[in-house]
């Protein structure tokens, strides 16, 4: 610990030495008289000054939490001395908060422990370290403090608050496992597909006797069996549209929060792909550890700036496997991501795009030749919009006023009209 003096020592000794110097000066020796009680005082306090050896132990009671959720922090406090005050004041990074008052100084007898208990506040997702504060240890005179500064040592992952999806994108394909996803092929199920004709073979317990009643001669029911789906959420982090501490890179990865806890509820496979300065990837997997370890690849996603072009090969194979769904967040600003959707369409993946709007991170216009180049760059936008669509890729624009749910709604619409088409 470092020993700093307070303003009290400062100001004690000041005085005496102006008392002395004036009385020197001028040849008043009673004014010595009012320097002494204060040279006494500094020097008695500054004999009996102890040095403070004071530890803290620091602690979590949990080690997850989602936005708005609160996490105490306890710091167990202690000292070979007896510590006439001693003053814990924890520091926080952004993004979290203190839910309550800081906590009190105490007074510590010798050996005694105390716990501090400090309630925080998760405001903002992201993975934090917490337990970092600045510890100062009093004397009873109050002429100096002993300070250490203690450094963050416990983490803590915050989870971003999801909306929570009643209805889901149903991919195009299943695959062989059994899931919640109906097929699109015929087999054993409980979905009713359609009737035919009994061919030898047949299990008895699939006949429609009524329908054979009425035909004269033996139909069976056909169904479509249940399926898992392999969804692969493609996050865009190459570049983001931010007004204040909203942005679209927040937006999208509450949305792949959303989409990951929704697919993996009804027993599909989920993966990751962070696509970026850095490009991340998580294989397609099930479970709720899966989901644990997309949600904190989601949160430790940031914008880093890159001039390397980067292509989907990057990506391990396994990573996009063959018949995938690709749910793609992205706010369609930069031309890789943009180039690389088009790549995985042309390799016959299932893509849907929701763009993540910028719109609302553009500031207005101030001359002619802004609103120009505003009109240009939304020309541009539409023109984009337009090239997926011919390749068949649905694209919807979510903007920030409406749910998740209803930019999902659009995709549907989108193949319904296309599968009339």
């Amino acid at each position: 610990m470092t020993r700093a003096a307070l303003p009290k020592l400062r100001a004690y000794t000041a005085l005496a030495g102006v008392f002395l110097v004036v009385a020197v000066a001028l040849g008043r020796p009673e004014l010595v008289a009012l320097a002494v009680p204060f040279a006494v005082f500094v020097a008695a306090g500054l004999a009996c000054l102890p040095r403070h050896a004071v530890t803290v132990e620091r602690q979590l009671d949990a080690a997850r939490a989602a936005e708005g959720d609160e996490v105490v922090l306890e710091l167990t406090v202690g000292a070979t001395a007896a510590v006439e005050r001693l003053q814990v004041v924890p520091e926080l990074p952004p993004g979290l908060e203190l839910a309550g008052e800081p906590p009190p100084a105490i007074h510590l007898a010798v050996a005694e422990e105390r716990v501090l208990t400090v309630p925080v506040a998760a405001r903002h997702y992201g993975g934090y370290r917490l337990g970092g504060c600045t510890v100062r240890a009093f004397d009873r005179f109050g002429l100096a403090v002993d300070e250490a500064r203690l450094e963050p040592e416990l983490p803590l992952a915050v989870f971003p608050a999801a909306e929570h999806l009643q209805r889901l994108l149903r991919p195009l394909r299943t695959q062989p496992f059994a899931g919640n996803q109906v097929a699109r092929v015929k087999g054993d199920g409980i979905e009713f597909a359609d009737i035919r004709p009994f061919t030898p073979g047949d299990r008895l317990r699939s006949i429609n006797w009524r329908a054979s009643a009425r035909r004269q001669e033996l139909h069976v029911n056909e169904h479509y069996p249940e399926r898992n789906a392999d969804v692969v959420i493609f996050l865009d982090s190459f570049a983001e549209a931010r007004q204040g501490e909203a942005g679209t890179l927040d937006r999208a990865v509450r949305a792949g929060a959303a989409l990951a806890a929704a697919y993996l509820e009804r027993r599909d496979r989920v993966g990751l792909v962070g696509f970026g300065g850095v490009v991340r990837w998580l294989t397609p997997a099930s479970g709720s550890r899966q989901l644990l370890r997309i949600v904190e690849a989601l949160i430790e996603t940031e914008i880093l700036f890159s001039y390397v072009w980067k292509r989907i090969d990057l990506l391990p194979a396994r990573t996009l496997p063959p018949q995938s769904l690709v749910i793609a967040l992205t706010p369609l600003l930069d031309e890789r991501p943009i180039d690389a959707l088009v790549d995985l369409r042309r390799r016959g993946f299932d893509v849907a795009i929701v763009e993540v709007s910028p719109l609302a991170g553009v500031a207005a216009p101030r001359d002619e030749i802004e609103a120009l180049s505003l009109r240009l760059w939304r020309v541009w936008r539409g023109a984009l919009r337009h090239r997926y669509l011919r390749l068949g890729v649905p694209v919807v624009e979510w903007t920030e006023e409406e749910p998740l749910g209803r930019a999902l709604e659009g995709v549907r619409a989108f193949r319904r009209t296309a599968a009339r088409a």
